[in-house]
């Protein structure tokens, strides 16, 4: 299997409260709390190592809080190379009810300073080599601009790295001019940053097509229950997920990039790949947590995922 690299640069705690229904303004009482060492380059860690892959993981973590991750980092086997830095890791509060509606209340995380962000770079340039590709995914701490991301992204490319990234708003717009290897925005992340939409698949096709003219390879678009598309050489896919009663959201679309990674660097066919990867983020939907704890569960899951060409369309 591969040796995969995961950059998580605004790791979070993430705090999950069950709950039947969430009443504003009113005493509710959970069923349950769940807490999780989090952030999306790590839940994508996570299920990467489920799948047989070495595992290398970053980032900035706060001093003060990082036993969780610590804990996480020894149960996985992962090798730990994230730069810590003053202060508390943010922690993320999710409100899951029983309908499967997820509310999500974010922590800002601690401040990282020009000191951590050269001691990452340095980090990067002896650790990388070797890996056979990067995850880089998440939001921007403070103190990280969008212009020092970009330059981050780059860096990696130059290093020889595969680049897979997942991130949104001015960072998603920064990280593809630093060409990753593959992209996975969902609708309403690429309307945001090219101010128009793509809902419909001739509007994606296009923005696919301007996408690998800019010298990305794999585009990948994500769509929640409506499935995904993936844009590439020779490949125009669509993938329609089972129904599965949800849990939570949280993650899929994590689960959804770790399984495209772990296909590609597999060299399974095309149609192998999204199916895996689809069947992945239906699994996570339908627990709190992360990672694929049934592989027979997982089989069952991909049965029931239909993967079919996607005919081209003319712009309207």
């Amino acid at each position: 299997m591969a040796r995969i690299l995961t950059v998580t640069l605004n790791p979070a705690l993430d705090l999950t409260v069950e709950l039947g229904a969430l009443h504003l303004g009113e005493v509710n009482r959970s069923d349950a709390l769940h807490v999780h060492a989090a952030g999306k380059g790590l839940n994508v860690a996570q299920v990467l190592a489920d799948l047989g892959h070495q595992l290398t993981v970053t980032g900035f973590l706060g001093h003060d809080n990082a036993d969780r991750f610590d804990a996480l980092f020894a149960e996985r086997g992962f090798d730990d190379a994230f730069v810590r830095v003053p202060g508390e890791t943010r922690r993320n509060f999710k409100l899951a009810e029983s309908s499967g509606r997820i509310t999500d209340v974010n922590g800002s995380g601690p401040w990282v300073d020009e000191d951590a962000q050269a001691w990452l770079m340095a980090r990067l340039e002896r650790i990388a080599p070797g890996h056979d590709a990067v995850v880089v995914a998440g939001s921007l701490p403070r103190g990280i601009s969008p212009a020092w991301f970009g330059q981050l992204l780059e860096h990696l490319r130059q290093l020889g790295l595969k680049v897979a990234l997942d991130t949104s708003g001015a960072a998603l717009r920064a990280g593809l001019g630093a060409q990753p290897w593959l992209v996975k925005p969902n609708t309403d992340e690429l309307a945001e940053v090219f101010g128009t939409t793509v809902a419909t698949l001739a509007e994606q096709q296009a923005m696919a097509k301007r996408l690998r003219a800019q010298g990305i390879t794999h585009v990948v678009i994500s769509q929640g229950p409506q499935g995904v598309n993936w844009f590439a050489e020779g490949i125009a896919l669509q993938a329609l997920p089972p129904t599965v009663d949800i849990a939570s959201t949280v993650g899929a679309g994590d689960s959804l990039l770790a399984g495209m990674v772990h296909g590609l660097l597999s060299a399974q066919t095309a149609e192998r790949t999204l199916c895996t990867a689809t069947a992945i983020a239906a699994m996570a939907v339908s627990q709190i947590g992360f990672g694929i704890p049934d592989l027979t569960a997982l089989a069952c899951l991909e049965s029931g995922v239909c993967v079919r060409a996607l005919v081209p369309q003319q712009e309207a």
